[in-house]
Protein backbone atom coordinates (compact mmCIF):
# COMPACT_ATOMS: atom_id res chain seq x y z
CA UNK A 1 0.00 0.00 0.00
CA UNK A 2 1.37 3.04 -0.76
CA UNK A 3 0.78 7.25 1.22
CA UNK A 4 -1.64 8.29 -2.19
CA UNK A 5 -3.96 5.51 -0.90
CA UNK A 6 -4.10 6.74 2.10
CA UNK A 7 -4.77 10.64 1.30
CA UNK A 8 -7.60 9.25 -1.27
CA UNK A 9 -9.35 7.37 1.57
CA UNK A 10 -8.99 10.55 4.42
CA UNK A 11 -9.09 13.33 2.21
CA UNK A 12 -6.05 15.90 1.64
CA UNK A 13 -7.23 18.57 3.84
CA UNK A 14 -3.87 20.31 6.10
CA UNK A 15 -4.58 22.27 8.83
CA UNK A 16 -2.28 25.15 9.12
CA UNK A 17 -0.81 28.18 11.01
CA UNK A 18 1.70 31.05 9.69
CA UNK A 19 4.99 31.40 11.65
CA UNK A 20 4.41 34.60 12.99
CA UNK A 21 1.22 33.32 14.91
CA UNK A 22 1.66 32.91 19.01
CA UNK A 23 1.89 29.43 19.89
CA UNK A 24 -1.43 30.10 22.69
CA UNK A 25 -3.15 30.23 19.17
CA UNK A 26 -1.73 27.28 17.38
CA UNK A 27 -2.46 24.98 20.53
CA UNK A 28 -5.94 26.11 20.00
CA UNK A 29 -5.86 25.38 16.42
CA UNK A 30 -4.81 21.67 17.57
CA UNK A 31 -7.48 21.31 20.30
CA UNK A 32 -10.18 22.86 17.85
CA UNK A 33 -9.45 20.78 15.52
CA UNK A 34 -8.35 17.63 17.24
CA UNK A 35 -5.14 17.17 16.17
CA UNK A 36 -1.49 16.53 16.99
CA UNK A 37 0.38 19.37 14.84
CA UNK A 38 -0.04 21.45 12.24
CA UNK A 39 2.16 22.61 9.28
CA UNK A 40 3.74 25.95 9.52
CA UNK A 41 3.86 28.46 5.96
CA UNK A 42 5.47 31.33 5.68
CA UNK A 43 4.26 34.45 4.11
CA UNK A 44 4.49 33.06 0.80
CA UNK A 45 2.76 29.91 1.54
CA UNK A 46 5.75 26.94 1.90
CA UNK A 47 6.25 25.43 4.05
CA UNK A 48 8.66 26.23 6.43
CA UNK A 49 8.32 23.85 9.43
CA UNK A 50 6.03 21.68 11.85
CA UNK A 51 4.66 22.55 14.94
CA UNK A 52 3.89 19.38 17.10
CA UNK A 53 2.19 19.08 20.82
CA UNK A 54 5.96 17.82 21.90
CA UNK A 55 6.90 21.12 20.75
CA UNK A 56 4.87 23.07 22.75
CA UNK A 57 5.88 20.98 25.63
CA UNK A 58 9.34 21.32 25.09
CA UNK A 59 8.52 25.15 25.00
CA UNK A 60 6.78 25.20 27.84
CA UNK A 61 9.61 23.28 29.92
CA UNK A 62 12.13 25.38 28.46
CA UNK A 63 10.52 28.70 28.82
CA UNK A 64 7.45 28.35 31.21
CA UNK A 65 4.22 29.88 31.19
CA UNK A 66 5.23 32.75 28.78
CA UNK A 67 5.78 30.05 26.12
CA UNK A 68 2.06 30.45 24.91
CA UNK A 69 3.34 34.03 24.19
CA UNK A 70 5.82 32.83 22.18
CA UNK A 71 6.01 33.02 18.17
CA UNK A 72 5.45 29.29 16.03
CA UNK A 73 8.50 30.40 14.39
CA UNK A 74 10.21 30.22 17.87
CA UNK A 75 9.76 26.59 18.20
CA UNK A 76 8.46 24.64 15.32
CA UNK A 77 10.74 22.32 13.87
CA UNK A 78 12.69 23.56 10.81
CA UNK A 79 13.48 20.12 9.25
CA UNK A 80 10.78 18.97 7.86
CA UNK A 81 10.90 15.54 7.19
CA UNK A 82 8.33 14.76 4.56
CA UNK A 83 7.22 12.31 2.01
CA UNK A 84 5.82 11.31 -1.66
CA UNK A 85 2.77 9.69 -2.63
CA UNK A 86 4.78 6.61 -3.99
CA UNK A 87 6.23 5.99 -0.90
CA UNK A 88 4.95 2.59 0.81
CA UNK A 89 3.89 2.42 4.00
CA UNK A 90 6.95 0.15 5.28
CA UNK A 91 9.20 3.29 4.15
CA UNK A 92 6.35 5.10 6.06
CA UNK A 93 7.23 3.46 9.02
CA UNK A 94 10.54 3.31 9.23
CA UNK A 95 10.88 6.94 8.45
CA UNK A 96 8.77 7.62 11.18
CA UNK A 97 10.37 5.38 13.70
CA UNK A 98 14.05 6.49 13.15
CA UNK A 99 13.28 10.28 13.22
CA UNK A 100 10.43 9.72 15.90
CA UNK A 101 7.80 11.88 14.33
CA UNK A 102 4.44 11.25 14.12
CA UNK A 103 2.82 13.31 11.15
CA UNK A 104 4.19 13.22 7.89
CA UNK A 105 3.80 16.14 5.11
CA UNK A 106 3.30 14.29 1.44
CA UNK A 107 4.29 16.41 -0.71
CA UNK A 108 5.88 16.62 -4.37
CA UNK A 109 7.74 19.46 -5.82
CA UNK A 110 7.41 21.67 -3.27
CA UNK A 111 4.02 21.35 -3.58
CA UNK A 112 1.89 19.96 -0.11
CA UNK A 113 -0.44 17.11 -1.60
CA UNK A 114 -1.49 15.92 2.42
CA UNK A 115 -0.14 14.79 5.61
CA UNK A 116 -0.48 11.09 7.12
CA UNK A 117 -0.07 10.36 11.05
CA UNK A 118 0.65 7.72 12.64
CA UNK A 119 -2.74 6.79 13.40
CA UNK A 120 -3.55 6.52 9.57
CA UNK A 121 -0.55 4.18 9.04
CA UNK A 122 -1.35 2.04 11.51
CA UNK A 123 -5.16 2.24 10.48
CA UNK A 124 -4.52 1.25 6.78
CA UNK A 125 -1.76 -1.44 7.79
CA UNK A 126 -3.95 -3.05 10.00
CA UNK A 127 -6.62 -2.87 6.76
CA UNK A 128 -4.39 -4.10 5.00
CA UNK A 129 -3.43 -7.58 7.27
CA UNK A 130 -6.76 -8.30 7.73
CA UNK A 131 -7.52 -8.10 4.16
CA UNK A 132 -4.76 -10.39 3.29
CA UNK A 133 -5.98 -12.91 6.20
CA UNK A 134 -9.36 -13.11 4.44
CA UNK A 135 -8.15 -13.92 1.09
CA UNK A 136 -5.97 -16.60 2.68
CA UNK A 137 -8.74 -17.71 4.81
CA UNK A 138 -11.30 -17.57 1.57
CA UNK A 139 -8.29 -19.42 -0.56
CA UNK A 140 -8.44 -22.20 2.07
CA UNK A 141 -12.11 -22.91 2.43
CA UNK A 142 -12.30 -22.92 -1.49
CA UNK A 143 -8.90 -25.39 -2.10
Amino acid sequence: MHVERILASKGSDVTTVNNDETIGKAAEILFDNRIGAVLVRNEGGSVEGVLSERDIIRGMAQIGAHCMEALVSDLMTRNVVYCLPEDNIDTIMSVMTEHRIRHLPVMRDDQLLGIISIGDVVKFRIEEIESEAAAMRQYIATA
